[in-house]
């Protein structure tokens, strides 16, 4: 079971980040007291500032740095919630996913989880290679909602080991209804966190969202 460095990274980053707030807020405090002891030096004495003016500005200053030290917090507890999600998904490792996402073929069977629409009366899976390539088309049955297939090309040679997606094509009376995407089931080889949340990494290096997955088993 793999969690990527990343996690650690995050961490640190975060951390770097309160630390720098912290200090921001420490100088910008200093600067307001100098400021202030500057005005009570340098008024008129026949014009004296008016005590409620300093309550004034003590008081904003006070709001704006309890701002800042709650978005602090904040920020804090949103990486501790990042972290608890990695936790409970590092699980998940060595399992399979269903999701829409390309495979990587390796001459083992691949699980697909089509969904022909309802009024169709034909469905025809279409299977593309890395660069886009049409390599197979075969048709299923319209109440197919899964099954295992062998990755071979249209004329039912092996495919070579590499990155393929799926798609379904829905027709009614020979006529196309609509196109979609399959679902395919595999394996997990790393669970990644980021700024954009948790990353699966399939097998073959594929890179999928943790939040586009619908389905997980052993």
């Amino acid at each position: 079971m793999e969690v990527s460095s990343t996690t650690s990274e995050f961490t640190s980053s975060a951390v770097k980040a309160s630390d720098k707030a912290q200090r921001s807020v420490n100088t910008d405090y200093e600067t307001f007291l100098k400021m202030m002891t500057t005005q009570l030096k340098n008024q008129d004495p026949l014009n004296p500032i008016n005590s409620a003016d300093y309550a004034v500005q003590l008081a904003t200053f006070s709001s704006v740095e309890q701002q800042t030290r709650t978005n602090q917090l904040l920020e804090g507890l949103t990486s501790q919630f990042s972290m608890q999600g990695l936790g409970q998904m590092a699980s998940w490792v060595g399992n399979q996913v269903r999701a829409v996402m390309p495979v990587y073929v390796d001459g083992g069977p691949v699980s697909l989880s089509p969904a022909p629409s309802a009024d169709s009366d034909r469905a025809v899976v279409v299977v593309k290679d890395a660069t886009g390539s049409v390599v197979n088309r075969f048709d299923i049955a319209r109440t197919t909602t899964a099954m295992d297939w062998i990755p071979v090309d249209i004329s039912g040679v092996a495919l070579a080991p590499g990155q393929y997606s799926f798609s379904l094509e829905s027709y009614k009376d020979e006529t196309l209804l609509n196109t979609s995407d399959v679902e395919v089931y595999a394996s997990i080889a790393e669970v990644r966190n980021g700024a954009s949340g948790v990353t699966l990494i399939m097998a073959g290096g594929i890179e999928i969202p943790a939040s586009g997955v619908t389905a997980l088993r052993q």
